[in-house]
C-alpha cells in the first residue's frame, strides 16, 4: 500500500519541477544574504506567481514591453541591454542569482531596456502590483526593494566609469574581477575553484564598448600576464592583486551583503 501510494502522488515522468517554495531557496542559506523573518518570507511568498524556466539566449523582458511582471534570479546567469535603431547593443548589466529585476519598468510606462539568459536560468515570477503591495505591507522589505534599485544603479555606474574613462586593460580586468567576486560569493568555496564564466568575447565587448579584436587581443595580453584564465565556460584568478590595482577599483570588489526578494 505505501508503494501504490507513492506511486499514485508521484508526478508524472517529464513533468516540470515543482515551484521552490521561498523559505526553501538554497540562497537564503549563503552568507551573501541577510535573513529574513518569517513575516517577511510570507509576504514574498504570497505575491510569488511561480518559477519560470528559460534556456539560454531566451529575451525575458523585450524593450518596450508594458505587461512585463517582477522577477528575482534564482539560478543561472541573464543581462540587461539597450539596442539601437541599427541593431547595435549596449549591455549594461549582468544578472547573477539573487538579483530583483524589473524595477525600472514600474517606474515608466514601458520597459527601457532588455533582459536575455545567458545561461539556462531560473526566475521567481512576481505578480505586477507586487512593488506596491511590498512597500504597503512591509516598509522594511520596501527598504530593501530601494536598496536593490540603488546597489544595481551602482554596478552600472561602474560600467560607466569603464566606458567613459578606462582604458581596455583597465575595463577587462574591472569586469573580470567584479563578476569573479560575485559569482565566487554565491560558492561555497568562494572561487577556489574558479567560477562559471558564460560570456563570450561578444558579450564582453558590447558591455564594455570595445571591438570584438580589440577584445581578443585585451583578453589574451591580461592572461599571457598571469592574471587571470578562462577555460572550458570557468573563469580562474591567477592574480587578484595585480589585477584588482590594473582596473583601480573602489573597494576590493566583494559584493556586499543585501536582502533577497
Amino acid at each position: 500500500m505505501p508503494q501504490e501510494t507513492a506511486a499514485a502522488t508521484a508526478p508524472p515522468e517529464g513533468a516540470p519541477p515543482a515551484d521552490l517554495a521561498c523559505a526553501d531557496c538554497p540562497l537564503r542559506a549563503l552568507a551573501l544574504f541577510q535573513e529574513h523573518e518569517a513575516a517577511e518570507l510570507e509576504l514574498v511568498q504570497s505575491l510569488k506567481r511561480r518559477d519560470l524556466r528559460l534556456p539560454v539566449g531566451q529575451t525575458l523582458i523585450q524593450e518596450g514591453q508594458t505587461d512585463a511582471p517582477l522577477y528575482t534570479l534564482q539560478q543561472g546567469w541573464a543581462f540587461r541591454y539597450k539596442t539601437l535603431s541599427d541593431g547595435r547593443r549596449q549591455i549594461l548589466n549582468f544578472l547573477l542569482a539573487g538579483d530583483f529585476i524589473g524595477v525600472q519598468q514600474k517606474m515608466g510606462d514601458a520597459a527601457a531596456h532588455g533582459v536575455e539568459t545567458l545561461t539556462d536560468a531560473v526566475f521567481c515570477v512576481f505578480q505586477r502590483d507586487s512593488l506596491w503591495e511590498i512597500h504597503r505591507r512591509s516598509p522594511t522589505m520596501g527598504f530593501n526593494v530601494t536598496w536593490l534599485t540603488a546597489h544595481e544603479e551602482s554596478l552600472v555606474d561602474d560600467s560607466l566609469l569603464s566606458v567613459g574613462r578606462r582604458s581596455a586593460e583597465e575595463r577587462i580586468a574591472t569586469l573580470l574581477i567584479l563578476l569573479f567576486k560575485r559569482a565566487a560569493a554565491l560558492q561555497a568555496d568562494a572561487g577556489k575553484g574558479g567560477v562559471p564564466f558564460p560570456l563570450t568575447q561578444q558579450h564582453v565587448a558590447d558591455a564594455l564598448g570595445l571591438s570584438l579584436v580589440h577584445t581578443n587581443k585585451t583578453l589574451r595580453k591580461l592572461e599571457r600576464r598571469g592574471l587571470h584564465h578562462i577555460g572550458e565556460g570557468r573563469l580562474y584568478m591567477r592574480d587578484v592583486k595585480s589585477l584588482a590595482r590594473l582596473a583601480d577599483l573602489y573597494g576590493d570588489g566583494r559584493p556586499p551583503v543585501r536582502p533577497l526578494v
